[in-house]
């Protein structure tokens, strides 16, 4: 059967098929299970495809068999960009495939097999859970080199998302943190009912990242890039570093995962918040 197949190169250079038609295969055996905690796998498959099933929803194909989730379902995305987005993530992949990397593919088993087994309500409640703990709510008393950076730093963030969500928030160095009117719980929790479970399954992936919804959503509302938000959820830790120095490639390596971790959460949100169409052509080197 005539399969329409577009082609782009990625960041790596490598050429990703992307395959409109694709005729349905039926396979006795599903991939294996794989784990996105720290191993290691030899690379099983040479290309990597996308494909659109009857339902408009893409698939991703690793020669030409399809992606299964760890939960035995079938690996399916709802639009083409987030589609080509996985596709990207597994083509990188070398002679061993890392799955601890692969966090858009972990964001889409997730919001897949939904292994928690939370509703939308459920999920909202959790990510509101963060406001009473929030980073930037809570302030040291001393040093005060650190009480006024707190104050520089984070004190416009949360005059701009007061602002913007027309709600009363606060900070207080207290251990029992500011009391947060319920009226402003009420404004956030009517804001994310409006994103869909998959954009909440990354929304709930960076605030754990970041140990803020604050700082999450100033970067999804891109008040915030995902440097200055990575930034400012570990400013305490940067303040100690800074005067009392660091583990040499620790700060660093932790630093860099953190801002990987946080990007793909962020993108995440943007592609399965759209409905999103990729405009194919091939791309000549």
């Amino acid at each position: 059967m005539f399969r329409r197949v577009f082609q782009f190169r990625n960041s790596f250079g490598n050429v990703i098929s992307v395959c409109k038609s694709c005729p349905s295969h039926q396979y006795s055996k599903c991939l294996s299970k794989y784990s996105t905690a720290s191993t290691e796998r030899k690379r099983f498959y040479q290309d990597v495809s996308i494909s659109q099933g009857d339902d408009g929803l893409y698939e991703i194909n690793l020669d030409r068999r399809k992606l299964k989730t760890p939960g035995g379902k079938l690996f399916t995305v709802p639009n083409e960009a987030l589609a080509i987005a996985v596709a990207t993530e597994w083509d990188a992949q070398r002679g061993t495939l890392k799955f601890y990397t692969m966090h858009l593919t972990t964001l889409c088993n997730t919001a897949l097999d939904n292994p928690t087994q939370r509703n939308k309500e459920q999920m909202i409640n959790s990510a509101l859970k963060f406001l009473e703990t929030d980073t930037i709510c809570y302030r040291v008393e001393d040093p005060p080199g650190l009480v006024d950076l707190q104050k520089n730093e984070w004190d416009p963030v949360l005059h701009w998302i007061e602002n913007r969500y027309n709600v009363t928030i606060g900070s207080s160095s207290s251990i029992l943190g500011p009391d947060i009117p319920q009226a402003t719980k009420e404004t956030f929790r009517q804001h994310l009912n409006s994103y869909s479970l998959w954009s909440l399954t990354g929304l709930e992936f960076v605030i754990s990242q970041l140990k803020s919804i604050l700082l999450s959503l100033g970067m999804v509302d891109r008040y915030l890039t995902v440097e200055q938000a990575v930034l400012l959820s570990r400013l305490e830790e940067e303040y100690q570093i800074s005067h009392w120095g660091n583990v040499e490639w620790a700060h660093d390596y932790d630093v860099c995962e953190l801002r990987a971790r946080t990007a793909a959460g962020a993108l995440f949100i943007q592609l399965s918040s759209e409905n999103l169409t990729v405009k194919h052509k091939i791309m000549q080197d």
